[in-house]
């Protein structure tokens, strides 16, 4: 649905006068370098009075250097400390600002006294003042304040550039994931000092396939205990506490999101209640959904959008921008992608590994050196270098080389149907449409079929690998599974390649009257890999996603599936960037639960999953008909 209200204008600062900032001395070593800054700290005023806690970190010995501001609702003072006893993460602070300033230990240590680093607490968080709330929607339909997060970035880049002499007077926006979404937010009706905007996976439509929602399925492990800890206090000291080790036994023994989310006092804060409130893609979702404002706006700011490939929190939201902007950038020089095989926030590690599987470079090392450091360089440095930058740069695994295109994605792509047939069997191959039957499940919710190995502890601080490469498991845990459809090709004889989002075509009936459908492209190793025999018969998820079948027809008008009658549910899957070698197999997986990540679906129709009672869950069969297929973008031009 369109946007019913656009955004109320920009009011222009009413600016006050400068706070007296406190100012200290700090100091770090690292291997091969020593870093000295000034810290200063400011409270700045927004428009209404509200002052925001912001933290200036300033190299010395500048005099005209840009400014990268991140806004966050994630500590500025822990984010921007070292070694600090009040809770700081030393390491994980050093590591964050280093990588956003281009810094690595192949690189020139010099380059990481070139920019003035800006960190603040959004209203509401940690040491600002304000009310909190999450994802605060831009001003509109809901939103009548007048006061949102693209007003207070404009009120704090207006002040910095009046209040630090130090600076050349250019702004940069750069931030992971909320912070992504926060860096996305100076696009609307964006201050003059901004140059340029650095999105990292960022949250954009929180219902569609982002934090919260992958098309209507709930995603409760992981957003019940992260709404806790951002709400619940300003400084989001009070943490999740977990029942058992084992999630998937706490989440069963609960039944539905609503009982575990009441059982630690989620049912007390604004954001669950709007989760609840909202179960479909109604207005609540669509008139915030970034792509869809940022596409009713103007494009007057380079953005560089970073994406990655396995990134198991916000997935969709860079490509949906990328799709939303790009037809704005009529020169093919103000929207640029990079996408690699990371998890959420993996272009700050090294990047040479996608889960046990070598990638032979350290990609995250790459990107901060070849794509990020040249793109902030070009746009906010005085002497503005030349950017010999593509407009995308996505890196290709099975080869594992990085590709420069024009666009995305890079043609030419012919669709090309991946078929599912009987026996367990999948072709590329031409096949006559049929009505038979390519295979049979009974997806019982009292067993749902684990989305990791047991046993899981990803809350509150528990395995966090095991979390952020979940996308990357090893799917034999589940291969074998009775409620799991396997579907496989022949041995490969020659490479194929793919570029862009699969789609999700199944043709399938349930017994049930309602129902999820879980699709997942599988990249099937050879049972010998001779430099690294233990990923032989790996089966790497490619791209995979889920559909809540009340969905099937319209994402906001949710309806009963008829029992026994095949229907369709198409949907996309995440868009990939990959080469299935020769040697390998391609796979398709078909189940109905992903859990706990996803709260189940009871298979009988209610008006509210989060709600559904004990009696609702019941087993249902599920049969998939052999005019299935996966619809692959596959490259049929120049590789």
């Amino acid at each position: 649905m369109n946007l019913k209200a656009a955004l109320l204008v920009t009011l222009p600062l009413l600016v006050a006068a400068a706070p007296v900032p406190s100012e200290i001395p700090a100091h770090f070593d690292l291997k091969t370098s020593s870093y000295d800054y000034t810290r200063r700290v400011v409270e700045i005023p927004m428009r209404d009075g509200v002052k925001l806690h912001t933290v200036i970190l300033i190299p010395k010995r500048v005099t005209h250097a840009p400014i990268l501001l991140t806004r966050t609702p994630y500590d500025a003072d822990a984010l921007t400390s070292y070694g600090d006893p009040n809770g700081g993460d030393g390491a994980a602070s050093a590591h964050l600002r280093m990588a956003l300033d281009g810094y690595d230990n192949n690189e020139d240590p010099d380059l990481i006294r070139t920019y003035i680093r800006v960190v603040q607490d959004v209203r509401g968080k940690h040491g600002s003042e304000g009310e909190y709330l999450m994802n605060r929607p831009p001003v509109g339909p809901l939103n009548h304040s007048g006061i949102d997060e693209p007003t207070d970035t404009y009120d704090t880049i207006d002040w910095l550039v009046k209040n630090i002499p130090e600076s050349n007077g250019r702004v940069g926006t750069i931030g992971i994931s909320y912070n992504g979404w926060t860096t996305l937010m100076s696009l609307f009706h964006p201050h003059p000092a901004l140059k340029v905007a650095v999105p990292m996976n960022p949250m954009v439509d929180g219902w569609m396939g982002d934090d919260w929602f992958h098309r209507g399925a709930f995603r409760q492990d992981g957003t019940v205990n992260y709404v806790y800890e951002q709400e619940a206090t300003r400084k989001s000291d009070l943490k999740w506490w977990p029942e058992a080790y084992d999630d998937y036994s706490v989440f069963l023994k609960y039944g539905n999101a609503d009982a575990i989310a009441r059982s630690h006092g989620d049912d007390q804060l604004g954001f669950w209640n709007k989760l609840e409130q909202h179960p479909a893609y109604d207005d609540f979702w669509q008139v915030q959904a970034v792509d869809k404002l940022l596409a009713k706006e103007p494009l007057t700011v380079p953005v560089l959008l970073v994406h990655s490939l396995w990134d198991q929190e916000d997935i969709y939201g860079d490509i949906a921008v990328y799709k939303a902007i790009k037809p704005k950038d009529r020169n093919n020089d103000m929207v640029y992608l990079a996408m690699g095989p990371w998890h959420h926030g993996g272009e700050l590690d090294a990047g040479d590994h996608l889960g046990p599987i070598p990638l032979g470079m350290e990609t995250g090392a790459y990107f901060r050196s070849h794509i990020l450091r040249p793109f902030l360089d070009h746009f906010l440095k005085d002497d503005a270098p030349p950017l010999n930058l593509a407009p995308v740069t996505a890196f290709q695994t099975g080869t594992n080389h990085w590709k420069r295109f024009d666009s995305w994605p890079a043609g030419p792509i012919t669709p090309t149907q991946l078929h599912l047939l009987p026996n367990g069997a999948a072709s590329l191959a031409d096949v006559p449409a049929s009505g038979t039957v390519a295979g049979t499940y009974v997806s019982d919710p009292a067993k749902p079929v684990p989305f990791i190995p047991r046993p899981m502890h990803l809350l509150p601080d528990g395995e966090a690998d095991a979390w952020r490469n979940w996308l990357s498991t090893d799917q034999r845990n589940v291969a074998t599974r009775p409620d799991v459809l396997t579907f496989t090709t022949d041995t490969l004889k020659k490479p194929v390649q793919i570029a862009g989002e699969p789609v999700a075509n199944l043709v399938a009936a349930t017994t049930g009257t309602d129902g999820d459908f879980v699709v997942k492209l599988i990249d099937v190793y050879p049972d010998e890999v001779p430099q690294t025999p233990e990923i032989g018969g790996y089966q790497l998820m490619v791209s995979a996603d889920i559909l809540r079948g009340r969905y099937r027809n319209s994402y906001s008008d949710p309806a009963p599936i008829p029992p026994g009658q095949n229907q369709t549910y198409r949907f996309g899957l995440p868009t990939t960037n990959h080469v299935f070698l020769p040697g390998h197999k391609i796979m398709v997986q078909i189940q109905s639960t992903w859990f706990p990540l996803y709260d189940r679906n009871p298979q009988t129709y209610v008006d509210s999953i989060f709600t559904a009672p004990a009696v609702a869950y019941k087993p249902a069969t599920i049969t998939v008909s052999t005019a299935s297929y996966v619809e692959l973008p596959l490259v049929t031009g120049p590789k």
